[in-house]
């Protein structure tokens, strides 16, 4: 699948040798996405130059790259959230922020051919995480793996957070118990009991829009957890109208962050369907669209070919 569980060192595809042997020092930190304070040692800028202390570094704590560019607009999706779900882990992980364009060296030995990149480094070695803006809950559970994967690696220090020591009306309020039981089956990898939880909060409050995007992204994890991308790409060029096989590189897609390339996939089926064959085409359209979010302007310019194609 386009966004694989951690675990497959990348020795060989990714060569860091020559960024080993850099001075030692601090990397600066950066300004969380959306302005803030910067988290401390929990989220820098890095540069070619300075890349080896990053490497010595991960021997400790698990350390996430994100290869970005101003340019890209993904990266802006998904900086926040990486950001978000790092300071979230309270220094079991870091977060070291590479601009390619400032930085060709990294960007060459990562092999950088698409933005946004993330992978891990454990133990000195990189690990490949996923390409894209992928949804939060998908991130949250690679980010799981990825910190068992450093376990099985001796990697399980933290570094300190400044500020974790703070006064209770400034901690972050506390989820909803439903929301938590959904959060935590996530975390251990149960989509099932988590899109139950998220089922049981709709049933309480139809206008839970948390509860109803969360179920969106658990029901596409669920989907597409067991899935090889090659083989459902096969399937899917040989029976362009069989809906499983669109559905599943669809899904694989959206999930890799290709979210125009599973939008026109499913808009090109239902456009080829009989009016009767529709309804499963649109309900899954609809349940990517909740994904996504419905103010994304790829969501905006798909329900703008739907309405088209229904009227």
């Amino acid at each position: 699948m386009s966004t694989p569980a951690p675990g497959a060192v990348l020795r060989g595809a990714v060569d860091l040798s020559s960024l080993r042997n850099r001075p030692a020092g601090q990397p600066e930190a950066a300004a969380p996405a959306g302005g803030g304070a910067p988290a401390s040692r929990l989220i820098f800028d890095v540069t070619d130059a300075d890349f080896g202390q990053v490497l010595e570094l991960s021997r400790t704590v698990p350390v996430v790259v994100d290869l970005w560019a101003d340019w890209c607009g993904p990266c802006k999706q998904l900086s926040p959230v990486l950001e978000k779900l790092v300071t979230e882990l309270g220094g079991r992980l870091v977060l070291a922020k590479v601009d390619v364009d400032a930085n060709p060296q990294l960007a060459q030995s990562f092999r950088a051919q698409s933005i946004p990149l993330v992978v891990a480094l454990v133990a000195g070695q990189p690990v490949q995480l996923f390409t894209g803006a992928v949804p939060e809950a998908q991130v949250r559970e690679v980010f799981t793996q990825l910190l068992q994967l450093a376990a099985q690696h001796g990697v399980t220090g933290t570094v300190p957070v400044e500020g974790a020591e703070t006064d209770a009306e400034d901690r972050p309020a506390a989820l909803p118990p439903l929301h938590q039981a959904a959060f935590d089956a996530i975390e251990s990898g149960d989509y099932q009991a988590a899109a139950a939880a998220y089922e049981q909060a709709l049933a309480e409050n139809p206008r839970d829009e948390d509860a109803k995007a969360g179920l969106a992204q658990v029901h596409l994890l669920g989907r597409v957890q067991n899935l090889d991308l090659a083989a459902a790409r096969a399937a899917a060029a040989a029976a362009p109208h069989d809906v499983e096989a669109q559905f599943a590189v669809a899904d694989l897609d959206l999930a890799g962050g290709h979210v125009d390339d599973a939008f026109a996939r499913l808009l090109d089926l239902f456009a080829a369907l009989p009016a009767d064959e529709r309804a499963p085409v649109r309900a899954r359209l609809l349940e990517l669209f909740g994904v996504v979010g419905d103010a994304d302007p790829r969501v905006i310019r798909a329900r703008g070919r739907l309405a088209s194609l229904l009227f």
